[in-house]
């Protein structure tokens, strides 16, 4: 058997043997490493996701004060973005105009509290009694009596005052003297109110003493006239209530308890 002896490698050829003093050159980059890195967050052709830098923390999603979520690439619809956001101004509206109708039944409550007392107040003669004195001429003396009747029973208030009518009888010429003459006391001191028949009595006391003239004379019925009376004889209830009282005797019930004639 003829055994084989390994031959020894070859010299290099001539042109590659390496010059002596000189330095072979260092290799350049490859292919591959000549590349431009993708950025970061780019998602290469082929692939799903970017792949995480070697020893980069993951990204955490961040979260909007709305309730929007943010992440590298797109904003995230959140919670608050599907709810529907509702108009205030309606609301408020609403509420307002509740306020409104309340405080308007507030104070009607209030005033018809307040008037309820103080009708009730009146109708209890806080002030007292007080009484109003009426002359009156012969023939009229049963119907005003009657009419008087009623009002001191219905316990007529005026400025707080219960009024008491005090119905006196004179004839009419008797009165004006007494009244002109400076001589009240002939007819019991100066009346709140005289009724005379009518004519021009109330025109000649007017014209004799003006000073107590309280209200023009006016017709009662077709045979009587009203005169109001005042001075500082007549205080201002006085005066006061022989105006109501006026008005009452106007009235129908009244009125009707003279003659046909009126007398």
């Amino acid at each position: 058997m003829r055994i084989r002896r390994p031959q020894a490698p070859s010299d290099p050829q001539p042109g590659n043997r390496p010059r002596p003093g000189k330095k072979r050159p260092a290799p350049g980059p490859t292919e591959a490493e000549r590349r431009p890195e993708p950025a970061a967050g780019a998602v290469l052709s082929g692939s799903s996701a970017p792949r995480p830098r070697p020893g980069a923390s993951p990204q955490t999603p961040s979260k909007g004060s709305d309730g929007t979520v943010a992440t590298g690439h797109h904003r995230a619809v959140g919670t608050a973005a599907g709810r529907r956001r509702i108009a205030k101004w309606p609301i408020v509206t609403g509420v307002l105009v509740l306020l409104l109708g309340l405080g308007m039944l507030g104070w009607g409550w209030a005033n018809n509290v307040l008037d309820s007392r103080t009708e009730a107040q009146a109708k209890a003669c806080t002030e007292g009694d007080s009484t109003m004195k009426v002359v009156v001429a012969p023939g009229a003396v049963q119907p005003v009596s009657a009419a008087a009747a009623k009002w001191n029973e219905a316990k007529t208030v005026v400025h707080s005052y219960c009024v008491r009518i005090d119905v006196q009888s004179f004839a009419s010429d008797h009165v004006y003297s007494a009244l002109t003459g400076q001589n009240p006391d002939a007819i019991g001191g100066i009346p709140a109110a005289w009724i005379p028949e009518a004519g021009n009595w109330g025109d000649r006391l007017a014209a004799a003493r003006p000073d107590l003239i309280g209200s023009p004379a006016e017709k009662l019925t077709a045979g009587y006239t009203y005169i109001g009376l005042g001075g500082s004889a007549v205080d201002e209830v006085a005066v006061r209530a022989a105006q109501v009282f006026r008005d009452f005797l106007m009235q129908p019930a009244q009125q009707s308890a003279f003659s046909p004639t009126g007398t």
